[in-house]
């Protein structure tokens, strides 16, 4: 295991060493969180694809095609992850109880007429 003492500036701020950075190949960003008493850095992976498929079926059947499909795939594609960000932000705030959510009732059971 790679372990190593990293100092921490006034400014709050740490230097990667570049064994950890080169080993986990870390571009422009990472990710931070707290786990169990500890911070965790990783770096930020662009999983951009997840939703490819279902986006180009939808602009196909609303009958795009040639560069209007392509440029209107790049649109959609772009709002994808700030759609997730909001989602994830609500299910924390619903966590925290900070937020009116729904249960698994809520949403599936039938209602009696």
């Amino acid at each position: 295991m790679l372990r190593k003492r990293i100092s921490v500036s006034r400014k709050r701020q740490i230097t990667i060493p570049i064994e950890f950075y080169n080993k986990l190949g870390i571009e422009k960003e990472v990710e931070c969180f707290l786990q169990n008493d500890a911070i965790i850095i990783r770096p930020v992976q662009e999983r951009s694809g997840e939703f490819d498929e279902q986006i180009l079926e939808d602009l196909i059947s609303q009958g795009f095609s040639g560069n209007q499909l392509l440029e209107k795939f790049k649109e959609m594609r772009r709002q994808v992850r700030p759609a997730v960000e909001r989602l994830l932000a609500e299910a924390r705030l619903a966590a925290d109880g900070q937020a009116q959510f729904s249960t698994y009732e809520d949403v599936f059971s039938a209602e009696d007429d």
